[in-house]
């Protein structure tokens, strides 16, 4: 039997395994993982960015571990050998109503401790010579990195320090009491004094099997990239993003230049009818009724039915996602761009139509469930493993945890 078993081999779990083994050396950690490697979805799917912290809002759990995660996940990266760059990023406007925002986002930084600062439509220009904008915010805290270097980093680590993972192991269920926790996969079973559920995408459902209450949903919702090709590399320098609008939850299309220099243009937001969907067609029946048939989605489709079908819109017309990519930078032409791998954002979603906006962990007895880790969970997935070990180090004399 193990002290700990966490469930999921994505970069949180990952982190969370390091953070309990520092912490607690004496520890013995099983770290169960339903694919045939670590980092398979969220993780090894998303656009290797460091974020700064500096959309969230002051005093949240994403402001305070994405701030503090940007600066450890640099010195992890330094510490391991792991190639990253802190190559700053801008946030552009491209017309008068979005300055506004521009300089909410700008106080927010601050706030939040970044060296944000305003450059003019000239400043911009030395920057990224490229990008069409009346003015932008430059945050030079951004990065970028292969997570899934960072992963593979944290697997060969572990592995060092005695902790066991084990793939092709999908839980199906997970059962507690007051000495210890059960945990059923597909072909084997396993005990633990303690569960942590780093499911991502599945981790509503993992939580519910632990007789956690949860009233959220974990919600799919695909992104769709291209990627330039290499002759017109040139037109990105580093990282570009437009001003977000603050009444949808989504970010917009921007231009990510990754570690190994190619740049990634996107990605919209739709919705997948398959919790690990990656294509326009996936689909899968129960992932599809979960979600068609929770009414926290059509609650946020009549919020943002507009933007919505645009999305959907652009997820099949390829012209109309170079028009919104031409926003930011107007010589991108459609000839220029080619496919690139989608990812999957394991977003909560409230009965009220609302997102969970903010990192959501929740405790029961022996469990412990990430419930809610979208981005910018990567950059702040150190952050996040040492706000568990630390729960974990001050509960367990107690043996159980508190709710």
């Amino acid at each position: 039997m193990k002290n700990f078993i966490i469930i999921g081999g994505g970069i949180v779990g990952l982190a969370t395994a390091y953070a309990i083994k520092k912490a607690s050396p004496e520890s013995s950690i099983l770290i169960l993982e339903k694919e045939k490697e670590a980092a398979s979805h969220q993780t090894g799917r998303n656009s290797g960015v460091i974020h700064s912290g500096v959309y969230y809002k002051p005093g949240s759990k994403k402001a305070e571990l994405t701030t503090r995660g940007c600066k450890r996940m640099m010195r992890f990266c330094r510490e391991f050998d792991i190639s990253y760059e802190q190559c700053g990023k801008v946030i552009v406007a491209t017309d008068q109503r979005e300055l506004s925002y521009l300089d909410t986002l700008a106080e927010r930084g601050i706030e939040n401790g970044l060296n944000i600062r305003k450059i003019s439509k000239e400043e911009l220009k030395e920057l990224e010579p490229h990008v069409n904008g009346i003015a932008a915010l430059h945050v030079p805290e951004a990065g970028i990195v292969s997570y899934k270097k960072v992963a593979e980093a944290l697997v060969e680590e572990l592995t060092r320090l005695g902790v066991e993972i084990i793939f092709n192991q999908e839980v199906v269920s997970i059962n507690t009491d007051i000495r210890q926790c059960y945990i059923g996969t597909r072909n084997s079973n396993f005990e633990s004094d303690y569960v942590i559920n780093c499911g991502g995408l599945h981790s509503d459902t993992l939580a519910s099997e632990a007789g956690v209450e949860i009233e959220h949903r974990i919600v799919p919702f695909r992104g769709e990239y291209y990627e330039l090709t290499e002759e017109r590399r040139h037109l990105v320098k580093n990282l570009i993003y437009p001003v977000p609008n603050p009444s949808f939850p989504f970010l917009g299309v921007h231009f990510t230049r990754m570690i190994d220099g190619s740049i990634h243009a996107g990605p919209n937001a739709v919705l997948s009818l398959k919790r690990e969907g990656y294509s326009k067609f996936s689909f899968d029946a129960a992932d599809a009724w979960q979600s068609l048939s929770y009414p926290g989605l059509w609650k946020l489709a009549g919020q943002h039915w507009k933007e919505g079908f645009r999305e959907l819109y652009r997820s099949f017309s390829k012209e109309e996602f170079v028009k919104s990519l031409q926003k930011l930078i107007p010589e991108v032409r459609a000839e220029d761009l080619v496919p690139s791998p989608a990812g999957v954002r394991a977003q909560a979603l409230n009965p009220d139509g609302s997102l969970v906006d903010d990192f959501l962990i929740k405790y029961k007895g022996r469990s412990i469930h990430v419930c809610n880790a979208p981005s910018p969970a990567a950059t702040a997935s150190l952050e996040i493993g040492d706000r568990i070990a630390g729960y974990v180090m001050e509960h367990k004399s107690t043996k159980i945890l508190s709710a």
